[in-house]
């Protein structure tokens, strides 16, 4: 079992170096997709994974920089070989949002179908996540999800088990209990963070005023020491920073801004980066 950052900035805006927020969590070969934000395909390649090894993607919630690829994901997943269905899990409208990509891309996949591909269509299996719970239990892997706060967006976070080792990744959340809760003796927590420090001095370009964006981020969003205290209370080996505005700070800081309250193995999360679990 092995996880893969395969994006970590956070956010729409594209960033030099550093991709939108996406994760793999890699059982027996099979990738299971956490959030695929815009280049994910690419990511998973350049990771050195095969897109033909798709199992399924699960999206925390419905905001562009989380699922910006979600049906481009599977489409190029089957261009490299893929024939098997591949999982999918979200809120609502989660379904509809696939029809309609089908329907967008209809003459793209007509001429691929023409030469002799498997019908796309049948690749995507989609599943509306509508509360807590196991959301996929196949081949010894078992997807739970958990509420996640983040309004005023419906959202959740995701834990992978399987061997008997665990991963968890928050989403985009404010510090909550139910995160917490899902994570409880987890191996790896990867969980967003941001510096309320520096978020007004990175973000002045902004075309959002200061004063709401500071507003939405201490009401949906995690600071690093917040990031700490959720791994403390879950009692978990090791957490990965992720999703981290703003992005040009250092791992350092982000890194000693979470020791303040969690004194387990903290790893500031890299694009392509692959822990072992």
């Amino acid at each position: 079992m092995e996880l893969v950052i395969l994006g970590s900035a956070g956010g729409p805006q594209p960033h030099p170096g550093k991709a939108a927020p996406a994760t793999a969590v890699v059982v027996d070969g099979d990738i299971h997709v956490i959030d695929c934000g815009n280049g994910v395909g690419r990511q998973i390649v350049s990771a050195g994974l095969a897109l033909k090894d798709l199992r399924s993607v699960s999206v925390t919630h419905h905001h562009v920089d989380h699922n910006a690829d979600l049906g481009t994901l599977v489409h190029l997943a089957w261009t490299a070989a893929r024939c098997e269905p591949v999982d999918l899990y979200g809120p609502a409208p989660l379904a509809s949002m696939v029809k309609q990509y089908l329907e967008l891309n209809a003459p793209d996949i007509d001429h691929r179908e023409a030469l002799g591909r498997p019908a796309l269509s049948g690749l995507f299996r989609p599943h509306e996540v509508s509360g807590p719970g196991t959301v996929h239990d196949t081949d010894g892997v078992r997807i739970s999800a958990g509420i996640a706060t983040h309004p005023p967006m419906p959202s959740y976070s995701y834990r992978v088990d399987a061997h008997g080792l665990s991963v968890v990744v928050s989403g985009d959340t404010a510090r909550c209990d139910e995160v917490a809760e899902l994570s409880r003796g987890a191996d790896i927590l990867v969980h967003e963070a941001y510096s309320p420090d520096h978020l007004a001095e990175f973000m002045s370009g902004s075309n959002t005023r200061i004063e709401r964006l500071q507003q939405h981020f201490a009401q949906a969003h995690t600071s690093a020491e917040d990031a700490g205290r959720v791994a403390t209370a879950a009692g978990v080996r090791t957490l990965v920073l992720w999703h981290l505005i703003p992005w040009q700070l250092s791992d350092q800081e982000y890194a000693a801004q979470a020791a303040r309250t969690f004194d387990g193995e903290i790893i500031v999360g890299h694009d392509l980066q692959r822990i072992p679990v």
